[in-house]
């Protein structure tokens, strides 16, 4: 009797792909195969394609500028030493022999001077992070600008608003580390904001600083934070951020062949991922230029940092310009209620900075909620087509920019041979008015291209022919679009405002809309109502004229 058994089993998956690899490296990618899968994967994933437009190169920046940071603080973290023990600077920098100083900025100064490629490296790091944060604020305009942020993506907008923000504020962790006189200026920035929080400020002053200012874990703590906390949240960030926008596919601007349910471009394996590694290179090659001729925190220059000392022109990196500002133009308002002080004239400028980021954070569901579109888009708008976004980005442009003149109210001051009250002036008016009027004139400018567009459209480009008619009327000849321009012109849709529900129902009760229901309606017409788009031109109107009715 045979004792074969009957069980059924699964057929066994083949150990290898190939029967003869064809030499060791086919064999060693076969074996890695058969374990894990990877050929499957990429061949399902290689191929899917990228569009092509020099405005998704941003993004690649953040991504690179990201590499380079985490690879030169690798280098860096290797030779610093995070302590606020005092030491006596016995070094090859000459004009600091015989100074004391903590070890951090001891270390700092040795990886300038005594370590083999430490300066170029310090260099590189820093000029870096103001790229990559740079980088990451014009990628996000691009964003805006375009509605690039509409569903699917507002979790993706959420995921750079978050990394955009840790940057900022990992880079001043980063900068505070050398314990400098000018970083050590920035930290009793930082504490004086957070003293001027009620009730909790000096028992959060306490917890971070250890003890009174400036104690001695401040430095371990911030470089804690800035090597290993904030890095492994932007990491995990930015690979969800990635994993997002493979998994949703990319945005691409509208053309002749392009809808929202396809991609015109490249296919990411070989075409794009060649050009994405020569731009690794070209990106890391102009910022190693820039670091080797442009010397930034040059902390020799400013000294160790003493309590009792200030550094003139002492201004943080340009991205924390805006908070800057703000406390350096703010009347010095206090407020004293049972033997305790509001310091009014921090303290404000200290909510009024997350509620501006917050408001970026939070626009993508404010303008859902607005229109209530549910569709998904992956065609960009012309940023002329949304009038009203355009402005409202163009006016937070501008009082950003109006800030940034406040934060570095002294340099401006000395430069310019002004006066420091009236650029302070100035610029408190300035954060009222200038976004205000920004607004206005980004708004009518979106409008006037608008009706430019439909010119175009319905009549032509001109050609610079001049023609007599028979009644001797001169007139310019001009040439219809080409099809492709036709399309570019006209395939964004127009969103129509949302509309109060009737006042009575189907059986005449009176129907009374709610404050948010009307408040959303307001909304609605001023983001899309008659003074905030001009309509495009529709197919018989184009048809009329170019027949031969009327047009030249």
């Amino acid at each position: 009797m045979s004792s074969a058994s009957s069980t059924k089993t699964g057929a066994a998956k083949p150990s290898s792909t190939r029967a003869n690899p064809a030499n060791k490296w086919e064999s060693a990618a076969d074996w890695t195969d058969g374990r894990l899968g990877i050929y499957s994967l990429a061949k399902a994933n290689l191929r899917k394609i990228f569009p092509d437009h020099w405005s998704f190169m941003l993004g690649e920046i953040c991504l690179y500028t990201f590499v380079i940071i985490i690879l030169t603080g690798v280098y860096l973290t290797l030779f610093f030493k995070p302590s606020m023990a005092e030491v006596v600077y016995n070094g090859s920098y000459v004009p600091l022999k015989g100074i004391g100083m903590s070890e951090a900025y001891a270390s700092t100064v040795d990886i300038s001077f005594e370590i083999r490629g430490g300066l170029l490296i310090r260099q590189i790091h820093h000029w870096a992070a103001l790229v990559f944060v740079a980088a990451m604020l014009v990628h996000m305009m691009r964003v805006f600008f375009t509605g690039a942020f509409r569903k699917p993506r507002e979790i993706n907008w959420v995921f750079g608003f978050l990394l955009l923000v840790l940057g900022m504020f990992d880079g001043f962790f980063g900068y505070s580390l050398p314990d400098d006189l000018l970083s050590g200026t920035g930290i009793r920035f930082m504490e004086g904001a957070i003293l001027a929080v009620p009730l909790v400020g000096t028992y959060i002053q306490m917890f971070l600083f250890g003890g009174e200012f400036p104690g001695h874990d401040i430095v371990p703590r911030f470089f804690t934070i800035h090597v290993l906390l904030i890095p492994g949240i932007m990491l995990g960030l930015l690979v969800a951020h990635l994993i997002l926008v493979f998994y949703h596919k990319h945005t691409q601007w509208a053309g002749p062949g392009k809808t929202e349910k396809n991609v015109v471009g490249m296919p990411l394996m070989p075409v794009y991922m060649a050009k994405a590694g020569g731009f690794f290179f070209l990106v890391f090659g102009i910022i190693a230029a820039i670091s080797a001729i442009a010397t930034i925190n040059p902390i020799w220059a400013y000294g160790p940092y003493r309590p009792d000392q200030v550094s003139t022109d002492a201004q943080p990196d340009w991205y924390m310009g805006f908070s800057e500002g703000l406390i350096r133009v703010m009347p010095g308002w206090e407020i004293n209620l049972w033997g305790h002080t509001l310091n009014l004239g921090v303290f404000i400028p200290l909510m009024i900075f997350p509620l501006v980021l917050v408001a970026i954070a939070v626009y993508p569901f404010i303008e859902g909620w607005i229109t209530g579109d549910k569709r998904e888009h992956h065609i960009l708008d012309r940023p002329r087509n949304a009038p009203v976004r355009t402005a409202l980005g163009a006016a937070w442009i501008s009082l950003y920019l109006v800030l940034l003149v406040g934060g570095g109210n002294d340099l401006f001051a000395t430069h310019f041979h002004l006066s420091l009250n009236s650029i302070t002036y100035f610029v408190r008016a300035g954060f009222f008015l200038v976004p205000v009027i920004t607004f206005i004139v980004t708004k009518r400018w979106c409008l006037g291209l608008q009706r430019r567009d439909k010119e175009k459209v319905l009549h032509g480009r001109e050609t610079g022919v001049i023609k007599r008619l028979p009644h001797g009327e001169f007139i310019e000849v001009h040439a219809q679009l080409p099809a492709k321009d036709l399309h570019t012109l006209t395939a964004h849709e127009q969103i129509q405002p949302v509309e109060l529900p009737a006042q009575t129902d189907e059986n005449g009760v009176a129907r009374k809309a709610g404050a948010l229901t009307r408040t959303r309606a307001k909304l609605s017409r001023g983001f899309y109502g008659e003074g905030s788009q001009i309509p495009k031109p529709t197919a018989e109107e184009h048809h009329e004229i170019t027949s031969g009715h009327g047009h030249h």
